[in-house]
């Protein structure tokens, strides 16, 4: 996203979920002050990376498979409706986090090729401590096929992560500082770069 705004394309960020009601037992439980905070985090990252505009939502964390797909549907179509964008990035249908799942096929739905789609790229990618949480026991795993250089960016990257407080944690946890540099990095060393960020595409229409 940071390399995107540099050169200066307009960067959407959308977070269909709550984030932090499935540490409780029950939703209704969660602490109003922390979400807050989380949606406060969230603000702080899409300025501090640059993006033009960013859509949150209320949907519950951890528990998108309680809703009927066609809510989320929804949601991910009036996003490609009022925005029109030509390129998507979702995560990845293989994810351990059932939300991600949720959402990459809510996506596919969203935008599927009817003529009057604009998208005309389509990419997943990874979510440290999800994609490769799943050990490819689902669909297929992870099987990226597109580098994006990140080597100019990464440090805003390490930045925007360590801005979420309550998502951050420690070596070896592959949130930490350390194992984020290190993942673009082995994504770098993949294509002959020095930092990477590693996607699968899905869709290209030129």
């Amino acid at each position: 996203m940071a390399r995107l705004v540099k050169e200066e394309h307009d960067v959407f960020i959308a977070i269909l979920g709550e984030g932090v009601t499935s540490r409780y037992k029950k939703r209704e439980q969660a602490d109003q002050s922390v979400l807050q905070e989380l949606r406060d985090h969230s603000g702080s990252v899409a300025k501090l990376i640059g993006a033009k505009d960013l859509f949150t939502y209320n949907l519950p964390d951890n528990r998108f498979d309680t809703l009927a797909l066609l809510d989320v549907v929804k949601i991910v179509e009036d996003l490609i409706d009022d925005i029109q964008p030509h390129t998507v990035y979702t995560h990845h249908n293989g994810d351990l986090n059932i939300d991600h799942e949720v959402v990459f096929r809510a996506t596919m739905t969203a935008v599927r090729p009817l003529s009057e789609c604009p998208v005309r790229e389509l990419y997943s990618f990874e979510v440290p401590s999800s994609t490769e949480w799943s050990f490819q026991k689902y669909h297929g795993g992870f099987r990226p096929n597109v580098f994006v250089n990140i080597t100019d960016t990464i440090d805003v990257k390490i930045d925007a992560m360590q801005t979420y407080d309550g998502e951050s944690r420690r070596f070896p946890h592959p949130r930490s500082t350390e194992a984020l540099r290190s993942i673009a990095r082995r994504w770098g060393s993949v294509v002959g770069v020095d930092y990477a960020e590693a996607m699968e595409l899905i869709r290209l229409v030129y």
